[in-house]
């Protein structure tokens, strides 16, 4: 019989900010003890490091390029057929409780029923921000990772509680009905996105004399990439903390989020086993994308390195083996993974494959995974390619960028330069060119974000459209 498939995806989680992938000191129980019983996929990634197009390409098993839905102004519709719509075609109950980032809750966007749906601004979202090009578009002037950073409660932490208590009673309500069919239940939480603000007792876990300093802080001379420094120069939040002492703060409240975040999960999980639902059921943990936290000066996402570009993804479930995975894997292998888990397909992008599949097979580290950003900040298009050992970063109008993740994980010392790698460097292009022709993918959104400001009515409307900065939530006191 088929299990049934609980997904679980939070917002701008890094992939290594978890104890199971060897923080050093993040705590993460509830999602370690997840992995223990599963596969974690040690080399995951997003398609894209934003939230609405990471969204829509996992919606859809789909390359951004091929959804044109480039940035946080086009979110998803529901118009490309998704995995969503393969399971109602199949008569599989899938229903969505909280943040999906989508246009509107009206669209049909493969959802039965969504619950404490989290759209984007006004059904537009960041207009203003798909103004790119150098010249043309303004900076953000407030910031980025909130006004106030600390312990606290903000309207996030509010909405994550409530989605995890709505999920609670999804579960147990499931389980009494008469319904027998397996079920799909999509769970989407906002922690640890910004704004950086967490219940005091999660906050209180990091004491700010034991976090780690951050790797290649251009105070310590580091030289970013000029790319990264054009893009970063968009909201620079480095730039805007009032102190050292404000840094390590918001360093410690993403981390306090992040064991927030696995709280919930927590309770989730303790909710499925207590609804007698856990032994049948496929439990996936994964997030859109990562966040920089205060690597080479950059916070957020936005950026080809891992800590942007990575994420975690865990597995656990009946006949799912227990351990890593080293394959490199893409949310849109996810995408392939839920369809065929109930035995349907989704028309998506080429070469993903089904996780179970993936997990059970021989690692092959030389599988490609894509990934690409046209979004806020961007003046260029950036396109990450991994490869095997390599990762390879291009940029239109900009020097490439390559590094060996296996004698250089952290991505410090850029290769793309040295004589050395020059056969190197022109096997990842190649390779990225399978994929798609950079230049032309570049001009195709610019061209679609030029159409999209002008039905806004040019600049000056756009610039006047969408969140300044996080995305807010439903309310949901009264739920």
């Amino acid at each position: 019989m088929t299990s049934n498939l609980l997904i679980l995806m939070s917002d701008e989680h890094q992939a290594r900010a978890m104890g199971c992938a060897g923080h050093p000191v993040v705590q993460t129980p509830h999602l370690d003890a997840l992995a223990a019983r599963g596969t974690r996929f040690a080399n995951a990634y997003t398609p894209s490091p934003i939230c609405v197009p990471a969204r829509a390409s996992f919606a859809t098993g789909r390359y951004v390029h091929q959804t044109r839905l480039w940035d946080n102004a086009m979110p998803y519709d529901g118009a490309i057929p998704g995995w969503g719509h393969a399971l109602q075609a199949r008569d599989v109950p899938v229903e969505s409780i909280g943040k999906l980032h989508y246009r509107a809750e009206e669209d049909p966007a493969g959802f039965d029923t969504e619950h404490l749906p989290m759209m984007v601004a006004g059904g537009v979202g960041m207009v203003w921000a798909s103004i790119r090009k150098e010249d043309e578009r303004v900076s953000g002037t407030g910031r980025m990772l909130g006004d106030y950073i600390g312990p606290g409660t903000s309207k996030y932490t509010e909405y994550d509680a409530a989605v995890t208590a709505r999920t609670r009673d999804w579960l147990a309500a499931r389980a009494a009905s008469d319904d027998d069919r397996p079920w799909c239940l999509y769970v989407g939480l906002v922690a640890p996105h910004f704004p950086l603000v967490v219940p005091q007792r999660y906050y209180d876990l990091y004491p700010l004399d034991a976090l780690p300093e951050p790797k290649l802080h251009p105070r310590d001379g580091h030289r970013r990439h000029p790319w990264v420094e054009r893009q970063n120069a968009f909201m620079d939040s480095e730039g805007k903390f009032h102190d050292d002492h404000e840094r390590r703060v918001a360093q410690a409240s993403y981390l306090g989020l992040c064991s927030w975040l696995d709280h919930n999960i927590g309770q989730i999980l303790v909710a499925l086993s207590e609804s007698d639902q856990a032994e049948n059921t496929t439990v996936v943990y994964t997030s859109d994308h990562g966040d920089n936290l205060g690597a080479r000066g950059l916070w957020g996402k936005s950026t080809l390195y891992e800590e942007s570009t990575a994420v975690p993804l865990v597995m656990a479930g009946p006949g799912i083996p227990q351990g890593a995975c080293d394959t490199p894997v893409s949310l849109l292998d996810l995408s392939a993974t839920i369809a065929e888990h109930f035995g349907a397909r989704i028309d998506g992008a080429p070469g993903i494959r089904n996780l179970y599949d993936i997990a059970a097979a021989p690692v092959d580290p030389e599988r490609v995974v894509f990934s690409e950003y046209h979004a806020a900040g961007a003046v260029s298009g950036a396109f990450m390619l991994r490869k095997g050992r390599w990762k390879y970063h291009h940029y239109i109008g900009f020097p490439p960028e390559l590094f060996d993740l296996e004698d250089d994980p952290e991505e410090t010392t850029d290769l793309a330069a040295d004589p050395a790698h020059t056969a190197t460097l022109a096997m990842m292009e190649a390779e990225l060119r399978k994929i798609c022709d950079p230049e032309a993918t570049d001009a195709m959104a610019f061209a679609d974000q030029a159409d999209l400001i002008a039905r806004h009515g040019g600049r000056d409307a756009a610039l006047k459209l969408g969140a300044p900065g996080a995305t807010p939530p439903p309310d949901v006191k009264d739920t």
